[in-house]
């Protein structure tokens, strides 16, 4: 396949939502200039998104390219149908219905009628999704240099020395562990609480998928000696999916306060880091370019760091985007230049 083909689903999907983005304007002004401001708003959050959430593709193509195929599908599949409807609608939903006390279908009518009132609620609840997203992500991308396996090094001194530490057993939960509550204790009293709960609770989420997951994928091998990566992983990649979104939902409300607009500028992101994950996968990508997925891992520990330190002031979205980015490029070229020298 050229690369073009693996984005032919996502174009088609950009210019439908982008459609319905222009006609919820306009049934929600009535105007020509509402409807425009509408698909402008969609386009950037889709822009957003992919920004946001290129590491991810990274991220989930070292995993997958480890799974039996079967899996690889089912992930490819099912999961965008998680990361579209489940993060992009029902977990907006689900929070305001545990913050507001209400009902699912309540949480629906606020964010039809009152979205004022549904965006605050959401912005309300941005300490714990912090503090939860960003001890999940810091989890995995320790795990990731702290594993007693790796033998290539992008930045050596780092790296090595992480590395040296994966014979401590669990000093990567103590790290994490550090850092929250330095962050707790730096935090204003009526706030801390929420905070470390909400920490600790990523992190058991973590371990529970790793147990879950280890557990799982243990039967699939005594079932059958070729399996690689099933139930298990795909369960930690939808959890992993799921904390790499926080980010992006919780930001598309500075831009608007409508969930559908939202959901549909998401969306389209979401279907575009599918692509990437296929094509990273497919063409065996990660292969080719040494370093890539030390520059996505690092991007995840910076995003990590970044979703703490929101827990105290606001911290745009585009620097987020920026420094994964930079990092992504970074280690690209390196791996570029590590390939004309080892001809």
């Amino acid at each position: 396949m050229t690369a073009i083909k693996y984005f032919r689903w996502p174009f088609i999907v950009t210019a439908l939502g982008l459609v319905l983005a222009y006609w919820l304007g306009w049934q929600i002004t009535g105007t020509g200039a509402g409807a425009l401001s509408f698909l402008v708003i969609g386009a950037i959050l889709a822009v957003l998104e992919i920004s946001l959430s290129f590491d991810n593709a990274i991220v989930n193509a070292n995993k997958l390219r480890d799974m039996d195929p079967l899996w690889q599908r089912r992930f490819l599949t099912w999961g965008i149908i998680v990361a579209v409807f489940g993060m992009r609608i029902i977990f907006p939903l689900a929070v305001v219905s545990i913050a507001a006390s209400i009902g699912p279908i309540e949480a629906i009518r606020l964010a039809i009628h009152h979205p004022h009132d549904y965006a605050h609620i959401m912005e309300g609840a941005h300490l714990s999704i912090s503090a939860f997203g960003g001890t999940f992500l810091m989890m995995v991308a320790l795990n990731y240099f702290m594993d007693s396996d790796k033998d290539v090094d992008w930045v050596r001194t780092i790296e090595c020395r992480l590395r040296s530490w994966s014979a401590i057993k669990g000093v990567e939960v103590a790290l994490v562990l550090m850092l929250v509550i330095g962050f707790t204790v730096n935090l204003p009293a009526a706030h801390s609480a929420t905070f470390l709960f909400a920490a600790i609770c990523g992190l058991l989420t973590y371990l529970a998928v790793e147990l879950v997951g280890h557990v799982l994928d243990a039967r699939e091998a005594v079932n059958c000696a070729a399996a690689r990566g099933g139930l298990g992983a795909f369960l930690y990649l939808e959890v992993l999916d799921a904390s790499f979104s926080f980010d992006g939902v919780i930001g598309a409300f500075a831009l608007t306060q409508n969930l559908f607009l939202i959901a549909i500028g998401l969306g389209i992101g979401a279907m575009y880091v599918r692509a990437m994950t296929l094509m990273l996968v497919e063409r065996q990508t990660m292969t080719q370019f040494r370093f890539l997925e030390h520059g996505a891992f690092y991007s995840v520990l910076v995003l990590a760091v970044i979703m703490f330190i929101q827990s105290m002031t606001d911290i745009p979205e585009v620097i987020t985007g920026l420094l994964g980015a930079c990092l992504i490029g970074l280690s690209l070229i390196s791996s570029i230049r590590y390939n004309r020298t080892a001809k």
